[in-house]
């Protein structure tokens, strides 16, 4: 009985790890196989836009693959950088298997979560057989080793907290202190074997500084660091509003944040913006600024569009549920949608009695005549976590708080039918009137357009 040679059964077995790799991280799109060879049957491969913005091409042990997403939702750059990034991973994995010397060099790739050799070679695309010594992407997966081990750690019978700060470069740029103290150690998993190490810093005012070498440096306030790194400038991407300092810190050099977050959550920020989240044992690719654009589209005014968006980032790391609706015409679909005593659009003698007892929707007249963009931040994220909807129109305009939409079934649903949530529910029936931003007490964040059309 014959048996495949060594190189071809391993090969075999890469070509499944990244077709359920890419299917993994890309959910909402297809992968079908094509029946044109490839001439890339030596191991080598490649990932490519096509000349269709909604497919991928890859390429690898002589088969060619299509990954292909809806209409009118194109791969963003950020989806074709991480598909390369998975790419380059595997391929590294299957030479250093076939090449013992390389093998050696490169032993940290079998190190850990593959998911997190992905992570950081999105991170830092260099190739990781350009150079000698560890590649910065292995740097950073281990940094990530070390937020996995606080994750499932306490203090005192506290959760943990914390972060570091990456450099892209050898020295800190705005430390005044000497950039090799003595008895400095790699940021490693090692050190959290001393019981102090997660009360040094929480993450969230204070973080850990490491060169671009893995040493660990110092530890700094992320806002004074931050500003005296990148000043005040704009970010590259919308950004809760308690972790604009860490996503300010990343603007220049290469830097790399990581936070995990006192809901547990690991937060990766890199450029300008947060960019991945570890939750729910699985990475996401979060993409904020592509997914901004498609909703502030649809929402027809980037002042509104930008606060509801920016508040639903804060209610969502918060782990606060709300609803978001913006009617585009509120004259046909407002009645629909809204019951009368939940509107505060219209006086209340059109309501009731003003001699009754006082009920929530009496504690809102406040809000009559009032739009979203004048609000403040803090009070808009109060009204937007009571429970129920906040329904406005295209302009801001306030229409309900804290409404309980009307949501009659329109057809009929089958015995098998998967039965949403009361937020979901609510949230795709008034997306057949306007856009509408669902966020989730488990920090999820789903836009809805007459159907579903992203989540973060």
């Amino acid at each position: 009985m014959s048996s495949l040679p060594p190189a071809l059964a391993v090969g075999a077995l890469y070509d499944s790890f990244l077709q359920n790799a890419l299917k993994q991280f890309f959910s909402r799109a297809t992968f079908g196989a094509e029946p044109i060879l490839s001439a890339s049957s030596d191991g080598r491969l490649a990932i490519e836009p096509s000349d269709d913005p909604g497919a991928l091409t890859v390429r690898w042990f002589g088969s060619r693959y299509t990954l292909r997403v809806p209409e009118g939702q194109p791969f963003t750059a950020h989806e074709t950088r991480f598909a390369r990034a998975i790419g380059s991973v595997l391929a590294a994995r299957y030479r250093a298997i076939l090449n013992p010397k390389y093998l050696v060099e490169r032993g940290e790739l079998f190190r850990g979560a593959i998911e997190d050799r992905y992570v950081g070679t999105f991170l830092d695309d260099s190739s990781y057989g350009a150079s000698q010594g560890q590649p910065r992407a292995d740097r950073i997966a281990s940094a990530i080793e070390v937020m996995r081990v606080a994750a499932l750690s306490s203090y005192e019978n506290r959760p943990i907290s914390t972060g570091v700060l990456l450099l892209g470069t050898h020295e800190d740029p705005v430390s005044p202190h000497p950039t090799r103290p003595p008895g400095s150690h790699h940021y490693t998993q090692a050190l959290t074997g001393v019981k102090s190490f997660f009360r040094l810093v929480d993450g969230l005012r204070t973080l850990f500084v490491v060169g671009s070498d893995g040493m660990l440096l110092d530890i700094v306030d992320v806002q004074d660091w931050a500003y005296r790194a990148s000043g005040g400038g704009p970010l590259s991407a919308p950004c809760p509003a308690a972790y604009e300092a860490h996503a300010r810190a990343t603007l220049q050099d290469g830097h790399v944040c990581l936070v995990l977050s006192p809901s547990h959550e690991i937060k990766v920020f890199a450029e300008g913006a947060q960019v991945l989240a570890y939750r729910h044992a699985s990475w996401t690719l979060l993409d904020l600024q592509s997914k901004y654009d498609m909703w502030a589209a649809a929402v027809g005014n980037d002042a509104l569009a930008s606060r509801l968006f920016l508040s639903a980032l804060d209610l969502a790391d918060a782990r606060e549920g709300a609803l978001f609706v913006v009617l585009r015409d509120p004259s046909t679909s407002v009645d629909q949608l809204v019951s009368l005593p939940d509107r505060i659009d219209i006086g209340l003698t059109d309501v009731g009695n003003l001699q009754a007892p006082p009920t929530r929707r009496d504690l809102l007249y406040l809000l009559t005549g009032r739009t979203v963009t004048e609000l403040e931040p803090t009070v808009l994220a109060a009204l937007a976590s009571i429970d129920g909807a906040m329904v406005t129109d295209r302009a801001g305009n306030l229409v309900a708080v804290g409404a309980i939409l009307r949501h009659p079934y329109t057809t009929p649903v089958a015995d098998d039918a998967i039965i949403e949530g009361a937020r979901s529910t609510a949230a795709m029936t008034a997306s057949r009137f306007g856009p509408v931003l669902k966020v989730s007490e488990d920090g999820g964040i789903t836009f809805f357009d007459a159907g579903k059309v992203w989540d973060i």
